[in-house]
């Protein structure tokens, strides 16, 4: 049995005859576990950690939603003043996306906490009615958690808003920091870890990669 042999002394057939035979077996115990997979449900994601990349794989799953024909809410709690790559191409399909870009910027520039407040409570808003919108399949909460972390919702009104969401419509929720009570809540979460970033080498944010 090839199994048995080592394989440095094994021939390319048998490397090959081996290897089909451990993927066969892969597959097997994969399709098994598929089997039992049957809920189909809209989900509650979470991107947050301190690394780059929680809005922008937002994106590539709102993207992935047009591509099969979804329609799509997308608010932005801090990003709205803010000109943007995803932002700019989205708006030529306006059949299918409906973007809140709402925000003023972040807490150290306004320096206004009841501006802020009053922005983050407009944009809750609007994204109650895109959630409750049964035509969402997909809402795209972005930089949500930056508002709960300074405390302009409550967590737990936000917690309820997205607990009344249609059966079948995703909501994703980005930015760091994400409240211990919304990562518990969610069906997915994803932390994003920085390992390397170009900025702490004095680089600024660049066009088509930040925004």
């Amino acid at each position: 049995m090839t199994e048995s042999k080592p394989k440095s002394e094994m021939t390319e057939a048998e490397l090959n005859e081996r290897h089909a035979d451990k993927m066969r077996r892969k597959k097997a115990a994969r399709d098994k576990i598929l089997a039992g997979k049957t809920i189909e449900k809209g989900l509650l994601i979470v991107h947050t950690g301190k690394g780059k990349g929680k809005s922008t794989a937002a994106f590539g799953l709102v993207f992935r939603a047009l591509g099969h024909g979804f329609k799509v809410g997308i608010v932005q709690f801090v990003k709205g003043v803010w000109e943007t790559g995803e932002r700019d191409v989205l708006q030529k399909y306006p059949d299918q996306v409906t973007i809140k870009a709402m925000g003023e910027g972040f807490t150290w520039e306004t320096q206004d906490r009841e501006r802020d407040i009053a922005a983050a409570r407009g944009a809750w808003e609007e994204a109650k009615k895109m959630i409750a919108d049964p035509e969402n399949k997909m809402v795209l909460l972005d930089e949500l958690n930056i508002v709960l972390r300074y405390g302009y919702l409550s967590i737990e009104e936000v917690l309820a808003g997205l607990a009344a969401k249609p059966e079948g419509t995703h909501v994703i929720v980005t930015g760091r920091n994400a409240k211990d009570e919304l990562i518990e809540a969610a069906d997915l979460v994803t932390e994003m870890t920085q390992v390397k970033h170009p900025f702490r080498s004095g680089v600024k944010a660049q066009a088509g990669v930040e925004f």
